[in-house]
């Protein structure tokens, strides 16, 4: 009952700001139990400039905010960080963090994840199952088709490159400037 009323009041929480309200993995991951959503994954790295304007520009974009907290559980992850994640039986951390012999080293979970470049963007399903990742920095008019795609699970009936480009040509953006 406590999980259900804390995940209710962060669903709250969330649709009440433009401002996109990110979760930890584990915290997405435990939403999805009580009430199963899709999770988006943003792999960033504290010294990456496009990471910075997509965290700004992108993510807090107000249609591509509103859309990703009633849809989604937004998850920022450090692509470098130090943090224990425990996913799909196993335990994914960084065994490398803080090694003065390596620069930059990856945590397990981004290697697992297929994450070779930041920023890039990790969509799961409601069991936290991979769907697709997009890699590079992209604004918030390149990023709105996907999340619609994914969220509405157009991925599922799409089936060729030409339903794609016809998905994306009858795509109605909602952002207006």
């Amino acid at each position: 009952m406590r999980k259900f009323a804390a995940v209710l009041l962060l669903l709250i929480f969330t649709t009440a700001s433009a401002q996109l309200k990110w979760m930890t993995l584990d915290e997405a991951i435990a939403a999805q139990k009580v009430a199963p959503r899709k999770i988006l994954i943003d792999f960033y790295a504290d010294w990456c400039g496009p990471c910075k304007v997509m965290e700004k520009k992108t993510y807090n974009h107000p249609q591509i905010a509103e859309y990703l907290n009633q849809n989604y559980y937004p998850v920022k992850f450090d692509a470098e960080g130090n943090q224990k994640i425990k996913m799909y039986g196993r335990t994914f951390s960084n065994p490398d963090f803080g090694n003065k012999k390596r620069r930059n080293a990856m945590h397990e979970l981004t290697q697992y994840m297929n994450v070779n470049a930041v920023p890039s963007v990790v969509f799961l399903d409601e069991q936290a199952n991979p769907i697709t990742m997009l890699q590079g920095a992209l604004t918030a008019q390149e990023l709105e088709p996907y999340i619609y795609f994914f969220a509405n699970d157009e991925h599922l009936k799409i089936k060729t490159r030409e339903e794609w480009e016809n998905y994306q040509k009858k795509f109605k953006s909602k952002i207006k400037d």
